[in-house]
């Protein structure tokens, strides 16, 4: 079945001005309608925005009636608020003004009185801050006395009697603790200048009667007003000599020179000049005394063992000594007698009448070699080591080693 497109729909219009119909089809009248549609909208669009123009003119003459009626009511308000904060300003102004016044008239009034406090205070203060002037001013008057007196002391003492004031400090330090510290131990001045020098001080300590340290001390002072100031340095040689010459183990200057000098502060080792010297402030005396001891301590056993062969050192040495000695004698009274033999026999040989005096002689040369002969009878190992301990250990080890050997 063959179907067939159906016309569009035809409309007549009338043309308003000269009355022509059109004739036209549905899109068109559509579009045409559209167009009309348009137009009446937009001018209605412009109607109403007009409209609205003037009513919004018309709002804003009314909002601007109302905010100027509001602003002048305000303003009114606002002039009567102000008027009214005048008047409670011009009021509190008063009461300020009041209340200011008698604040001025009260601190017023403490000024015063503090002003009087404080003038009194003051008068006080002056009062007592004279008298501590006063106060101090006489303790220094007395102080600078008190220093001007030992100054002017210090300059009349001789330079002896400086050193013989350290000399009994030390030695009265010494004294105070002899009997707890040092006991066994002998402090002296050295007296002995035998080889033209001596030193101030001998320090010996003892254990079981073996000296095991010793320390020469020199003391030195100086006076405060002295013209040429005197070194430490000055005094080390002679010190060091008179150790030697003293078999003294240490050395040790107790000085009061080069009070500002930053070495000699308290114990100074100068050893590297001198063998085992040191220098010392006073107040340190008996401490370089104590280390020097304690560190000789260890050496006690050493020392003693050392001692006890130089006695058999010495026992040897006597019994050589002793067998020497009887050995010259008997060579001497050999000698003589030899020496009177052969006189003798020269004088048989010379002439017969000489023949008393060979006697006389021959009769000395008997007794000789009778003395001879006794001394060498008396001698026996019990009297070559009389006195001599070490010998007769010696000697009866040697004979019990030959009875020893003859048993076996």
């Amino acid at each position: 079945m063959t179907t067939t497109a159906s016309k569009p729909a035809t409309t007549d219009i009338k043309c308003p001005h000269c009355d022509t119909l059109f004739a036209i089809d549905g899109a068109q009248y559509a579009s045409i309608i559209g167009q009309v549609r348009n137009a009446e909208f937009e001018s209605e669009l412009h109607a109403r925005l007009a409209e609205a123009e003037k009513i919004k003119a018309a709002e804003i003459a009314r909002a601007v009636s109302d905010t100027a009626l509001k602003a002048q009511q305000q303003a009114t308000a606002k002039d009567a608020e102000i008027e009214k904060l005048r008047a409670e300003a011009k009021s509190a102004e008063t009461v300020r003004d009041l209340a200011v016044a008698t604040a001025v008239s009260e601190a017023q009034q403490n000024l015063n009185a503090a002003n009087i406090k404080l003038a009194l205070q003051s008068a006080e203060q002056k009062a007592k801050d004279a008298a501590l002037r006063e106060s101090h001013a006489k303790e220094l008057a007395l102080k600078d006395d008190l220093i001007e007196r030992y100054k002017d002391m210090k300059a009349r003492l001789s330079v002896k009697l400086l050193g013989e004031t350290l000399e009994q400090h030390c030695e009265t330090e010494f004294n105070r603790m002899r009997s707890l510290a040092f006991p066994d131990a002998q402090f002296g001045k050295d007296s002995d200048a035998a080889s033209g020098t001596k030193g101030d001080y001998v320090f010996r300590d003892f254990s079981d009667g073996v000296e095991y340290v010793s320390i020469m001390f020199e003391m030195k002072n100086e006076s405060d007003v002295s013209a040429t100031k005197k070194k430490n340095a000055d005094f080390l040689s002679k010190l060091d000599k008179d150790r030697r010459e003293k078999g003294c183990e240490y050395a040790v200057l107790v000085s009061m020179l080069e009070e500002d000098s930053d070495l000699y502060t308290g114990i100074t080792d100068v050893s590297h000049l001198y063998p085992k010297m040191f220098v010392v402030r006073p107040q340190f005396f008996l401490a370089i005394i104590a280390l020097l001891r304690n560190a000789a301590q260890d050496t006690i056993t050493v020392k003693a063992e050392l001692e006890q062969v130089k006695k058999q050192n010495i026992d040897i040495t006597n019994f050589e000594s002793d067998l020497e000695e009887f050995k010259s004698a008997f060579g001497r009274n050999y000698d003589l007698a030899k020496r009177k033999f052969d006189g003798a026999i020269k004088e048989i040989d010379v002439a017969i009448d000489r023949l008393q005096k060979v006697k006389e002689g021959l009769l000395g040369s008997e007794n000789n070699l009778r003395l001879a002969n006794d001394k060498a009878t008396a001698l026996s190992v019990k009297k070559l080591t009389k006195g001599n301990p070490t010998m007769a250990v010696k000697f009866d080890e040697a004979r019990s080693q030959a009875d020893d050997e003859a048993a076996a």
